[in-house]
């Protein structure tokens, strides 16, 4: 990546940032209750944001399988989370490689690399206390994941970063409050929720600069790969395994999620600033708008 000195009000806007961290951050490891006996009726997301929720298999389904299903796409997601706070990791590292060590900007980008450590740690810890394993992507995904963490630049690097936050942001604001939720989903949730909240200000800073004076033709382009980016991510968040751990038929579950208006629904809900950012930038073209359509993003 190509770095250049950051404006006067990016450092600003960095110290504020850094500031904040320095305010309030949190060390999962005391501030976890990981020993806590895990309550068999507490699931591992709001109901309501379950892949099948709203379907007729959702009414079919015990409760017991619904609390297992719920557990399984928590683990699935976090597991999604780890592997992009890993390309992000490196990422931002390529990006501040060599910059100006005693600028704002690059000591919030390693601090937020040590977030994203942190984060990736905590996930993997709540996944195994849960007594899930890891789910992957597809290997195709993984593939072009290996290619952007190699190449992604500029804006097209922090939109492939803001994306994966947002999407996350908006189900996590849900599950910390959620009555329901086991008590390890909703700690872990307002952690990432409060640290990540920094995490999109920087990125949206940093996507504003670069894209500045940017050719109508590279925007264009920065905005198809940032939307294959977003639909690799989505598409990867809950593994199809997920079902099968639950008990259920794997291709009817799948074709019933793939149908539920419920959960597209929410989906969209959960892009809608993202969405009107995009636009503001530019980066929200038509063929861009028909890959977040394919993953009810817009």
């Amino acid at each position: 990546m190509t770095t250049t000195a950051p404006l006067p009000g990016t450092r600003d806007s960095s110290q504020r940032l850094l500031d904040s961290a320095a305010a309030l951050s949190y060390d999962p490891s005391t501030e976890v209750d990981w020993d806590a006996p895990l309550d068999p009726d507490h699931f591992g997301l709001n109901p309501e944001w379950s892949t099948l929720y709203g379907t007729e298999l959702w009414e079919e389904m015990t409760h017991a399988q619904r609390v297992t299903l719920t557990r399984h796409e928590v683990a699935s997601i976090m597991s999604t989370g780890i592997w992009f706070e890993m390309i992000l990791q490196q990422m931002v590292l390529r990006d501040q490689y060599c910059s100006d060590y005693a600028e704002p900007d690059f000591q919030f980008a390693l601090t937020e690399i040590a977030d994203e450590c942190r984060h990736s740690i905590m996930f993997a810890r709540a996944c195994s206390t849960m007594g899930i394993g890891a789910y992957f992507p597809r290997r195709a995904s993984i593939a072009l994941g290996r290619g952007f963490k190699s190449v992604a630049a500029a804006e097209v690097a922090y939109g492939g970063i803001l994306v994966a936050e947002e999407v996350l942001d908006v189900m996590q604001r849900d599950w910390m409050r959620g009555e329901q939720v086991l008590p390890i989903v909703r700690t872990t949730s307002k952690i990432h929720v409060v640290e990540e909240s920094r995490h999109m200000k920087f990125a949206r800073q940093e996507m504003r600069e670069r894209i500045e004076g940017a050719s109508p033709r590279r925007r264009r382009l920065s905005a198809l790969v940032i939307a294959v980016a977003a639909q690799q991510i989505v598409s990867n968040m809950v593994n199809e395994g997920v079902y099968a751990a639950a008990g259920l038929d794997p291709a009817r579950a799948v074709a019933a999620a793939k149908a539920n208006e419920h959960h597209h629904t929410l989906m969209r809900s959960s892009c809608a600033h993202l969405m009107e950012f995009l636009d503001e930038l530019g980066l929200l073209t038509r063929p861009a708008l028909r890959i977040y359509q394919r993953v009810s993003m817009v």
